[in-house]
């Protein structure tokens, strides 16, 4: 079975410091008949060693990027930038896309894929259109449509061109990264996928993890899956078959 990486957030509680992910994400792995595997926030020079026993890898929501990253002047409105998150992260997409591993980015992470590939990002939304895009409460309802580029490898993934997501950010994508082409995007002009020219990734606004209930939202996670799946047939076949599997005994 496929070995996904989840990436997650660094915390404080009662004077701890913890690694937090929402189970969501663990349940979506599970239920796509993956093997989940958290990735804590180290040094960046760890981030290659981090994706050995890695087939596929799900970048998770959280707080927002440092924008000097991305060559802006911090707007007011951020929040929850973590610096040490934003380079481990970033480093281990660079890494990922090295070795060819299958990436889903949500939220946080499609904004990351961005980023790393030399994209920019909307700082705040709220100060671009009128349509409210945070909408914590109904985490797992349909908040708004999305428009799906019929050719694109998305429209493939969710066999739909037009589907309903739900919506809990604050920033979006401005300008696609090198490689990265947009192909959805909301009725009021916000970039809410995107996906790579030759890689197998796939990044995307909204919350999939959060509407599992849905068959189009489960299909993005099973095509991580499934992808996954093959990065590891295909890395096992490369190193000869006298090479034991890592997962063969949870197959």
């Amino acid at each position: 079975m496929a070995r996904i990486g989840i990436t997650s957030s660094p915390i404080e509680h009662h004077g701890l410091a913890l690694e937090s992910v929402n189970v969501a994400y663990i349940d979506a792995i599970v239920r796509a008949q993956g093997i989940p595997v958290l990735l804590p926030v180290l040094k960046p020079k760890m981030a290659a060693a981090s994706l050995d026993g890695i087939d596929g890898l799900l970048l998770s929501g959280g707080g927002d990027i440092d924008p000097t990253v991305y060559g802006a002047t911090p707007v007011e409105e951020i929040y929850g930038v973590d610096r040490r998150r934003d380079a481990y992260e970033l480093a281990l997409v660079k890494a990922a896309l090295k070795r060819n591993i299958p990436m889903l980015g949500v939220c946080r992470g499609h904004q990351l894929i961005n980023v790393a590939l030399g994209g920019k990002l909307i700082q705040h939304v709220p100060h671009l259109t009128e349509v409210n895009h945070q909408e914590r409460e109904r985490f797992g309802e349909l908040i708004h449509q999305v428009r799906v580029d019929p050719d694109s490898l998305v429209a493939t993934v969710l066999r739909t061109d037009q589907l309903g997501v739900n919506t809990l950010h604050h920033q979006a994508v401005a300008q696609p990264g090198r490689g990265l082409r947009v192909v959805a995007m909301s009725d009021d002009g916000l970039i809410e996928a995107v996906e790579h020219d030759d890689r197998r990734v796939i990044g995307v606004q909204w919350h999939p993890e959060l509407l599992q209930h849905r068959k189009d939202q489960r299909r993005l996670v099973r095509w991580l899956v499934d992808e996954a799946e093959l990065h590891r047939r295909l890395a096992l076949h490369l190193a000869g078959p006298n090479t034991p599997s890592p997962t063969s005994t949870l197959a």
